[in-house]
């Protein structure tokens, strides 16, 4: 269009602590060191894991055959792309051997590239514009997979963008996400609308979108509870929430944005897949991207729940939001 601090999950540090280098990192200073270089750097730990598997696979093979292809398949499991995943890019690769020699381990690399970046890009699509503003965004999703944080860092991102925002603190069930999201609308530079711990989230939500319609707002972005797929009551109130948005804002909400944590990988799959049949859910917001070796996730996020991988987090600062680009993502990963 979204890492994390060590002191606890989703929370961030107050306002007036510096940061590792001593200087703030600001939307419009965010950009500084580039977008390919933030990626390659964020996805380092994944890249070190596949790279030198795949780099063994590029030097022994001349002729890419059997062998070389269940070295691969290693490979990319480890990385956790997945088994369904993995399954179908082998099947690709088999089947262009087959056809056609695979001339090298080199040849195999730019096949392998083409396969991931295709994956990640059949479900993307431009995120929707309302006729009018609002533009409503709900983020959703389990507690601890940084909800919170990526409701900052979307806000300062949309900033940077030249656009103006409004965050409701729609997580009334914690205390403390109240607190954290004020700390983070402060950092941002963006006013919140809330109400009291334990108060009725419609009810806040809808003074928010009220709000952000009569001062002509482009973008809402809702903070949500952590919720459970077997939560029955915590997803009811979803749903109420959702009525309220759309009664109020044609449309809305125009995007709900799964926050997954990328350490989990595989297991966060499969809560993910549950969440977006009773969520409605448009697109993920991938975090802690930088802490984890599992970042082929992303690509079966993209072939599993077909869904567009939106934000990624890399990092802890404000501006450790980058919005998703396959293309960046494959060549960061492979090289």
């Amino acid at each position: 269009m979204m890492s994390f601090f060590s002191r606890k999950k989703d929370t961030p540090a107050p306002a007036a602590s510096a940061p590792e280098n001593g200087t703030e990192a600001t939307p419009a200073e965010a950009p500084k060191s580039g977008f390919f270089s933030r990626m390659k750097q964020a996805v380092s730990r994944t890249r070190e894991s596949l790279s030198a598997k795949i780099e063994n696979i590029v030097a022994l093979t001349r002729e890419v055959d059997e062998h070389a292809l269940e070295d691969l398949e290693a490979a990319l499991l480890t990385s956790d792309i997945g088994v369904q995943t993995t399954a179908m890019v082998l099947d690709a690769l088999r089947d262009r051997a087959r056809h056609q020699a695979i001339e090298g381990g080199e040849e195999l690399r730019d096949l392998l590239k083409a396969q991931l970046r295709a994956i990640l890009e059949a479900p993307q699509h431009p995120a929707p514009a309302p006729d009018a503003p609002p533009r409503v965004t709900f983020l959703v999703g389990v507690n601890g997979t940084g909800k919170t944080t990526s409701a900052g860092k979307l806000a300062a991102w949309f900033r940077a963008q030249d656009r103006t925002v409004l965050l409701c603190a729609a997580d009334t069930f914690r205390a403390a996400a109240i607190e954290q999201l004020e700390v983070w609308a402060s950092r941002s530079g963006v006013e919140m609308i809330k109400t009291r711990p334990g108060g009725d989230p419609s009810a806040v939500l809808y003074d928010a979108a009220t709000a952000a319609t009569a001062r002509k707002i482009d973008e809402l972005i809702v903070d949500t509870a952590g919720r459970l797929h077997t939560k029955t009551g915590l997803m009811d109130e979803l749903d109420k929430m959702r009525r309220t948005a759309a009664r109020l804002v044609p449309g809305a909400p125009h995007e709900v944005l799964l926050v997954m944590d990328a350490t989990t990988g595989q297991n966060g799959l499969q809560q993910a897949r549950l969440f977006t049949q009773a969520a409605g859910v448009t697109g993920i917001v991938l975090t802690k991207l930088d802490g984890t070796a599992k970042g082929g996730i992303a690509v079966a996020i993209a072939r599993e729940l077909d869904l567009p991988v939106r934000f990624v987090g890399v990092g802890e600062q404000m501006g450790d939001l980058l919005e998703f680009s396959p293309a960046e993502f494959v060549d960061s990963l492979l090289g």
